[in-house]
């Protein structure tokens, strides 16, 4: 068992510097980078790193590592006589050290919070989030569920997203358009691929599997769905609408309740 962990602390040593190198060009690494730390770290860890004495991960402060490797020696075995435990994350340890890296430079730009209270009812009406995405078990499956998504973006990644949605578009949420044999056309966001197989939710909220053998037409849509709100919305309303998204944790956290947003509600820390 040992030798397997001291392989993968190996691998992860050659892996991880060419990955760092890059990483503001892999979205999609960065983006399991975030889910695994939301999962496995944010408890303890805090969604800005530093909420244990000694360590802020956002400035790269660590107490036990000085190297890429010892760090991810760290996830992988704990630290013995403290509250860090062994973490069997397998192959994404990389991703997740490539996230610890990025907390530092990606996306960490201050956002003026606004109302979490305003931000849900402007995500319930005046923006028509409810359309495509949901929130606790209210909303379309269409679009992405956001049920914790202030657990996995920062403020500044989520103005992004609002101003700018084709900057934070991944591949792996974009929607596709198939056409069948029989002429039928359907469109739908991508949820899992395969070489032979795919598996979307149509336009209709199904969930479909499509043969690709079946197919006549396939093509990945390059521009994503959503609408830039640069104009839609006021700045403050922006602002209300990013602070309801902060608050969003999850069903067991409670997101999405009123209240100021975030850390000091309008004008706050942010990033």
């Amino acid at each position: 068992m040992r030798r397997n962990i001291v392989r993968v602390c190996v691998l992860v040593a050659l892996a991880v510097g060419p990955l760092l190198a890059q990483h503001t060009a892999d979205p999609v690494e960065l983006d399991t980078g975030a889910r695994i730390y939301s999962s496995t770290c944010n408890s303890c860890h805090g969604p800005e790193g530093d909420q244990v004495s000694g360590v802020d991960l956002k400035k790269g402060q660590f107490r036990h590592a000085s190297n890429d490797d010892e760090l991810a020696r760290i996830i992988q075995d704990g630290i013995p006589g403290t509250a860090m435990p062994p973490n069997n994350i397998g192959r994404n340890l990389v991703a997740l050290v490539a996230y610890l890296h990025a907390m530092r430079d990606f996306k960490t730009r201050k956002v003026a919070l606004g109302e979490a209270r305003g931000g849900r009812a402007i995500f319930e009406g005046k923006g028509g989030c409810t359309d495509c995405h949901r929130v606790n078990g209210k909303g379309s499956h269409l679009a992405l569920d956001l049920s914790d998504i202030g657990s996995i973006r920062t403020p500044s990644y989520l103005e992004d997203a609002l101003l700018d949605p084709k900057s934070t578009d991944l591949p792996q949420h974009r929607f596709i358009r198939a056409v069948t044999r029989t002429g039928e056309v359907i469109t739908g966001r991508r949820l899992n691929e395969d070489t032979l197989t795919v598996q979307i939710i149509d336009s209709k909220e199904r969930l479909l599997s499509l043969t690709k053998a079946d197919l006549k037409e396939y093509a990945i849509e390059k521009d994503p769905r959503m609408p830039p709100y640069r104009d839609k919305l006021t700045d403050g309303e922006r602002a209300d609408l990013i602070a309801y998204l902060v608050s969003l944790k999850g069903p067991a956290n409670g997101g999405g309740g009123g209240g100021r947003g975030g850390r000091g509600g309008r004008g706050g820390r942010g990033q």
